[in-house]
């Protein structure tokens, strides 16, 4: 009740807070004011969520197989948490874990990304406001040089019990084999790779506003943006037409507090370079550019909106992960060949198709090797549903009555004499 209190007293605090904390998170990575201030009413609610988790920790009593024994099953903390967060939600992505920790009975180290260290830093301003005590929520920000070897002693300490880190699958892969040597329990919440699949039962104008929310959400940098659009043939033109009429419509490129702006500046240098590579590769391979495809006049990290057609699977915007505002439109004929292109990665977070067909719906959610699935909707996320991906996609769920069992060990115990 007590750890329940403050995770809800420290989620007042940052809705009473929220367009400051929203200000710091435009400032330090340039998503637009309207999504960072729902960036933090996203991560208060975990706060919020967790408060409430607290004190449903349920154990269990199982009948024994003799008649002097009781056999019990408690519930109790893991211990040290080490969390290790990116820089693209640098608020709510440490609430989800450290909500879920605090309210199992943790205490928490968090490595912020050397990118966006002052929301973090921020967050521990309120839980100090909030009550909770000295050494239970602790920031260790570093710099870029600094960022492998805090990771290692993270991952290495005897003291922490378990990581928990949102970020790349390369990165992820070091971590875990830095905790194999003294066995620690691991969340990893790594890469995407998605698949936007638009039937031709679909309807076409909400999957339109589907995939304009889904991959252009932050100029294209969350692990759960769409990466690849696999449209069928027989809406295909019409899909293209119009997906690139709403994106020169609706999408405002600019700075992150000006009020109209949708699309602020990528990360840094390496990521518009990134997709600068990718939209090469593809139009040398015979994709068309249809709309956008070059650095936006404003600045060296503005980048268009890009939509990409006659796009293959042979070509890099399709093998790997953009993390940017690049939308590469493949076609297709068949449902089975649809599938099997959206299956043919080793990362399987989330995936989205649009359909009308219940039966379709059905097959089609069942076959996506992915964590979660969005069936006529692009925006999944949220603080009731499990998070988490399958494959090189990570190990472990966040929020949702899962996410506290991450920071939870099951101890047995037998009564017996009795």
């Amino acid at each position: 009740q007590e750890r329940s209190a403050r995770l809800r007293r420290w989620y007042e605090l940052m809705m009473e807070n929220k367009e400051e904390l929203a200000r710091i998170i435009t400032a330090e990575n340039g998503k637009p004011l309207k999504e960072a201030q729902g960036e933090i009413v996203y991560s208060a609610s975990f706060l919020e969520w967790f408060a409430e988790e607290a004190r449903r920790i349920y154990g269990d009593v199982i009948p024994a197989s003799a008649k002097d024994r009781r056999v019990l099953v408690l519930k109790q903390p893991v211990g040290v948490a080490a969390v290790i967060t990116p820089w693209n939600f640098p608020s709510a992505m440490i609430t989800r874990k450290v909500g879920a920790a605090l309210a199992a009975g943790c205490t928490v180290v968090v490595k912020p990304a050397e990118d966006t260290p002052l929301s973090a830093l921020a967050l521990g301003e309120l839980a100090n406001q909030a009550g909770i005590p000295a050494g239970v929520y602790n920031v260790v920000p570093c710099s870029r040089q600094q960022t492998a070897a805090v990771g290692e002693v993270l991952c290495t300490d005897p003291l922490v019990s378990k990581i928990s880190f949102t970020g790349s699958t390369a990165t992820g892969k070091i971590l875990l084999k830095h905790a194999a040597g003294t066995v620690k329990r691991v969340s990893m919440e790594l890469g995407g790779h998605a698949p936007f699949i638009v039937f031709d039962s679909a309807d076409v104008d909400r999957a339109v506003a589907g995939a304009l929310a889904s991959k252009f959400r932050n100029s294209g940098q969350t692990c759960v943006c769409t990466n690849r659009f696999l449209v069928q043939k027989g809406i295909h033109d019409e899909f293209v037409e119009k997906f690139a009429k709403a994106i020169e419509k609706e999408l405002h490129v600019g700075n992150g507090f000006d009020a109209k702006t949708t699309q602020g500046p990528l990360i840094n240098e390496k990521a518009v370079e990134k997709v600068e590579k990718h939209i090469k590769d593809a139009v040398s391979q015979g994709a068309s550019i249809v709309t956008g495809g070059k650095r936006h006049s404003l600045g060296k990290n503005f980048f268009e909106p890009t939509l990409l057609s006659n796009v293959t699977t042979k070509m890099l915007c399709t093998q790997e992960e953009t993390f940017g505002p690049l939308a590469p439109v493949i076609r297709f004929e068949t449902e089975a060949e649809a599938v099997a292109i959206a299956n043919a990665a080793n990362v399987g977070l989330a995936g989205y198709f649009y359909s009308q067909d219940p039966a379709q719906i059905w097959r089609v959610a069942e076959q996506l090797e992915v964590g979660m699935v969005g069936v006529n909707e692009g925006i999944i996320s949220s603080v009731e549903c499990p998070f988490g991906g399958v494959k090189e996609s990570g190990l472990g769920r966040e929020g949702s009555k899962y996410g506290i069992d991450e920071y939870l060990e099951i101890k047995y115990v037998c009564l017996g004499g009795l």
